[in-house]
């Protein structure tokens, strides 16, 4: 692509040498440590305040330790900043709000054990970090997320608070009304601006706080409705109605408002296998103009200007998913800059800009993809500096390669699929990884585990199995054929994966393990029952040993129509706790004994016939940990990447992998 430089960009125009840091070509070097990627993102949440003088990040300082915040001046990176650390609570993400103010999220663990579904062990708090006085300030609610700034008033911004129950759902998402404040920074206090309710929530705002979109369920006629208010009124208006039962399958999702009164961003399929961008006339509740639309997968979301001071609600281009998560821009002046900052960085992959000044001048721009876990460049002044990495210890040279391909399944069905080749020569062992969910999907990026194993030596693969999201509705619904394909044509999918890594000589049919998180667990259990049996052995990840169980959790969260398309898929499809006496490869189960969203109870029951069955096993519990990788700490990736490993090498069949 030429390189254009427009006239925002003359700054930093002489910048783009060419910069790039190639693989080694040598054979693979000795694997790192399991230390080195138990470690937690060493640098992450850079961001700028408006006016573009400070800098601040979120840093954690040593292997075990907790995130602290640190604020520098952005123009001079190597003054000592000022460093905030929360202790006892864990500090977990922040967010400008003005020039002065951070809004802080924190959390604190105030319980030992899970006391109902979806009920976490820990509980968090909101705070105001004023960096002129260098002082955190916790509000008084617990409870609520900012949801809209006012660019016209920085001292208040609108946050909204969880009221009253969850009901009409799709893919398992509840509807939940909140009510909506406007909150002042400075005093804590709050004022009430709506109170939301099942007819109508899910309030969007302008500039100027302005409720001005919403969305509600409407109980008599079991459907979704979305409302606008026209300008100059306070009256909502229904622009369009949906059946909660078809959204699933059929989504209508407002973006954001094009700049023609009345008329908005939505992503649907109106017809169409794969969900595109649309023009929407509310006034008219009519479709309009396809935007962009592929045929093989999903638009995934839009891109926003990068200046979301300046322009918050100005939406610049649309993003898909095949090998990275690529944007078509509708703005050349965005797609410049993006361009030339990819130019910039090495091993430039997933390339944004992450904050960038009220003014325009100055910019945090990151970066992250199968040989950068992470890595983050300011642009101040006419200089171009890099602030850091999340993972420094890891080198580019000795980190894989990612391909996006995909195969053909027993049945014809086009399965997509990402390779993680480790660095060597084929044949390798291999792994199946498959995704959680079901219904979620795996990115074209940094995928940490994947990259653990394949700097072991491992090519793993990660089939995008059918009931996998963002790859057309046909990919979608064939995992429901039927009645649904749960431990069938899904398992056949993963199964189908190894046999094209065999096909093609990356690896050997007697070196192949499957290992799974979640649902991806799921899978691993049910693969240790197979016959014929491809895999060697299995790791079994927080792990739904029985999908009834897990469901039951959920039943009051679904939607009737919803609900009944899932349970039956888990009544129709195989259940690992009535197969364990097939078991037919040694299995290593991980757990977090806190894990809220699949209980430690699924692995209990599992074991206990293990035992009845006396099947070969390996079991480790990780204390304090729950489902999802944030609550993985430096201990537990360490105990569990430590025993993944050894596992594989020297269990994992006879003579291990």
């Amino acid at each position: 692509m030429p390189r254009i430089c427009h006239s925002l960009l003359a700054l930093y125009c002489a910048l783009l040498a060419p910069l790039t840091l190639a693989a080694s070509e040598d054979s693979a070097p000795e694997p790192y440590p399991s230390d080195y990627w138990a470690m937690r993102p060493v640098i992450s949440n850079v961001s700028l305040s408006p006016d573009g003088e400070r800098l601040a990040l979120m840093r954690i300082p040593t292997k075990d330790g907790n995130p602290v915040i640190e604020v520098y001046d952005a123009a001079d990176l190597s003054k000592e900043p000022f460093r905030l650390d929360a202790d006892p609570m864990e500090i977990t993400s922040f967010s400008w709000v003005n020039d002065r103010d951070i809004f802080v999220s924190l959390r604190q663990k105030v319980r030992d054990k899970v006391q109902e579904f979806n009920q976490s062990v820990w509980e968090g708090k909101l705070a105001l970090l004023d960096t002129e006085k260098q002082k955190i300030t916790p509000f008084a609610d617990d409870d609520g997320s900012i949801v809209h700034l006012l660019p016209n008033d920085p001292s208040k911004v609108i946050v909204a608070v969880a009221e009253g129950p969850s009901v009409g759902v799709s893919r398992g998402r509840a509807f939940r009304p909140a009510a909506y404040y406007e909150l002042d920074l400075r005093k804590g206090s709050r004022k009430l601006i709506l109170r939301g309710k099942l007819s109508i929530g899910n309030v969007a705002f302008d500039p100027d706080g302005t409720p001005v979109r919403a969305s509600g369920y409407d109980q008599a006629s079991s459907e979704l409705v979305w409302y606008y208010r026209p300008a100059g009124t306070r009256d909502w208006v229904e622009y369009h109605r949906a059946p909660v039962g078809t959204i699933e399958f059929y989504p209508f999702a407002p973006l954001g408002p094009t700049g023609v009164e009345n008329e908005i961003y939505v992503a649907a399929r109106n017809g169409h296998d794969t969900l595109g961008l649309w023009t929407f006339d509310m006034a008219e509740g009519e479709f309009g103009e396809a935007i962009y639309r592929r045929s093989d997968v999903d638009i995934w979301s839009v891109v926003r200007h990068s200046n979301r001071w300046g322009l918050p609600d100005e939406i610049v281009g649309v993003t898909y998913m095949t090998d990275n998560i690529h944007v078509e821009y509708f703005d050349e002046v965005e797609e410049a800059i993006h361009d030339q900052f990819t130019d910039l960085i090495p091993n430039a992959h997933l390339v944004r800009v992450v904050s960038r000044s009220r003014d325009g001048q100055t910019f945090v721009v990151s970066n992250q993809g199968p040989r950068d876990p992470g890595s983050y460049y300011l642009l101040k002044d006419g200089k171009w500096q890099t602030i850091g990495s999340s993972q420094p210890l890891l080198e580019p040279e000795r980190l894989a390669d990612l391909q996006y391909i995909s195969f053909k399944a027993r049945d014809g069905m086009r399965i997509p699929a990402y390779l993680t080749m480790p660095n060597g020569e084929p044949p390798f062992p291999a792994v199946v990884m498959p995704h959680g969910g079901p219904f979620a999907r795996d990115y074209g990026g940094y995928d940490k585990w994947a990259q653990v194993l394949a700097n072991n030596g491992y090519v793993v693969i990660q089939p995008q199995f059918r009931g996998s999201d963002g790859f057309g509705l046909k990919h979608y619904q064939a995992a429901f054929e039927d009645g649904g394909q749960q431990g069938y044509k899904m398992q056949d999918d993963k199964d189908d994966a190894a046999a094209y890594l065999i096909e093609r000589g990356l690896t050997v049919a007697d070196r192949v393990a499957m290992f799974g998180w979640s649902y991806g667990g799921y899978a691993a259990l049910t693969a240790a029952s197979r016959t014929p049996q491809t895999y060697q052995c299995v790791v079994a990840g927080a792990a739904v040993s029985d999908p009834l169980m897990q469901i039951n959790y959920q039943r009051a969260r679904l939607h009737e129509d919803v609900r009944k398309r899932h349970v039956k898929m888990e009544e129709l499809g195989i259940n690992p706790l009535d197969e364990v006496e097939k078991v037919n490869v040694p299995i290593l189960m991980v757990h977090g004994d806190v894990d809220s969203r699949v209980p430690v109870e699924h692995a209990k029951k599992y074991l206990k016939l293990l035992d009845d069955h006396e099947k070969d096993y390996k079991y480790v519990e990780l204390e304090g940990a729950s489902h999802f990788y944030n609550t993985l700490f430096y201990d537990h990736q360490l105990t569990f990447f430590s025993a993944m490993i050894d596992y594989l090498a020297n269990d994992c069949g006879p003579g291990g992998l």
